[in-house]
């Protein structure tokens, strides 16, 4: 009985899984499988609880931001308020002024000349107007001083015109 070369090959492979079994090299190749996987889900575990924290961490910065904004917007508010307070201040202290002014012209028309009363109405409406000017300048903007003025200048030519 002739052995043939399929036959020696067939008994190396044979020989040589005996002997990868004898050495325990499948436990060898599954235990370093398993602790691959182990580390695997280690690693996934550690992504899912940094996702979780980043998660947590932009709620958190979108509260803030939320606040943050909802404060602005309460400022923004207060400060219109506050500017339109100062405004109608403004506007009745002028009023206050022009008053003052238009009672200090009346006296001094009762008692001077046609012309003189002419050159009166003519300063205390120059003198209105640059005090409601420099107060306007101190407390408005550009804007709102521009119609405050011509307000100004309207009534004392309705007053006095």
């Amino acid at each position: 009985m002739e052995i043939t070369a399929t036959e020696i090959a067939f008994l190396a492979l044979v020989l040589f899984i005996a002997l990868l079994v004898y050495l325990k090299v499948p436990a060898a190749i599954m235990g370093a499988l398993d602790q691959r996987s182990q580390a695997i889900a280690k690693e996934l575990h550690d992504a899912r609880r940094l996702r979780e924290e980043a998660e947590a961490l932009l709620a958190e910065y979108q509260q803030k931001r939320a606040s943050a904004e909802a404060e602005a917007k309460e400022i923004v508010s207060a400060a219109r308020e506050q500017a339109a307070a100062v405004a109608e201040e403004t506007r009745q202290s002028m009023m206050a002024a022009m008053a003052r002014r238009e009672r200090q012209a009346e006296d001094r028309i009762k008692s001077a000349e046609t012309k003189a009363a002419d050159e009166v109405r003519a300063a205390a409406a120059e003198a209105a107007i640059a005090a409601a000017e420099r107060m306007i300048r101190e407390r408005m903007n550009d804007q709102a001083q521009t119609n405050l003025v011509q307000q100004g200048v309207a009534d004392l030519k309705r007053k006095f015109g």
